[in-house]
């Protein structure tokens, strides 16, 4: 089948058992971007048509999501899986990668950058979820998430939505992307239970040497804006960039700013 660079092709990789499915886009120097929870590899869509014609440019669905392996509810999950089968791609891709990431991508990201540095050529992050690097007064005035929902019910859910986008941000979203969520509502709680025990410092992130663009919105929970402040204290070679009028999901809701500063980004360390 003949396919256009913007195309691409559709692929996959078994990985523990579990199909991890990706789709492959142009050519040059790799990317790999990585989604953010509760969504899929069309997050990134945009950006990946925008880098096709000068870069490799990866999009896996992460597990759970889009063309992968399903999560089943109620089985457990941890973030680690999630590192796993983006290594395994990444040794597919087989040469250093850009690596970009939005929120629990980010994070992944960020975790990616720690265990195989020799593979990364360059970070660019918006709001990962790095909580490791927080204090406990850090967290003052973040949402209290109802622990026994555990992702399957409409309270933890709304909670969640909400906590990140404001009150009403559930109840304001459409019919098929509140069904979307509750799909996958399983396997972003068990996300958010394990990435939120994770207790890598700040000090540790610091190792981190790939050149690094932190990105986030004005308008996102102070917390969040506490990790990107951390991140570029103890990151050596950190550019900070913060989008006025923004808030977490930057990514798609103002997706050309957000777009235009991580291809500037990229294009700078290719």
């Amino acid at each position: 089948m003949t396919t256009t660079p913007k195309e691409g092709t559709q692929q996959a990789l078994e990985v523990d058992g579990q199909t991890l499915a990706y789709r492959d886009v142009g050519s040059g120097p790799p990317v790999v971007l990585v989604h953010s929870g509760g969504f899929s590899a069309r997050q990134w869509r945009r950006l990946g048509e925008a880098l096709a014609p000068t870069h490799r440019t990866v999009i896996p669905d992460l597990l759970g999501y889009g063309e992968s392996s399903q999560w089943p509810v109620g089985a457990p999950f941890h973030f680690r899986q999630d590192l796993t089968a983006l290594e395994a791609l990444m040794a597919r891709v087989g040469q250093p990668v850009h690596l970009v990431g939005h929120s629990y991508g980010g994070f992944l990201a960020l975790q990616l950058a720690l265990a195989r540095p020799a593979s990364v050529k360059s970070l660019a992050v918006f709001e990962p979820v790095a909580f490791g690097v927080l204090e406990a007064d850090d967290w003052n005035g973040a949402p209290a998430l109802p622990p026994t929902f555990e992702g399957t019910g409409e309270a933890w859910l709304s909670a969640f939505v909400s906590g990140w986008n404001g009150p009403g941000a559930w109840d304001a979203l459409n019919a098929e992307t509140q069904q979307a969520f509750r799909k996958v509502g399983w396997k972003v709680y068990q996300e958010v239970a394990t990435l939120s025990a994770d207790r890598t410092t700040r000090e540790r992130y610091g190792t981190i040497a790939a050149p690094t663009l932190l990105l986030g919105g004005e308008r996102t929970p102070a917390f969040e804006r506490r990790v990107l402040e951390l991140l570029a204290q103890v990151l050596s070679r950190a550019e900070l960039q913060v989008f006025p009028g923004m808030g977490h999901m930057g990514p798609i809701t103002h997706a050309q700013d957000v777009n235009a500063a991580i291809l500037r980004h990229v294009r700078a360390w290719s």
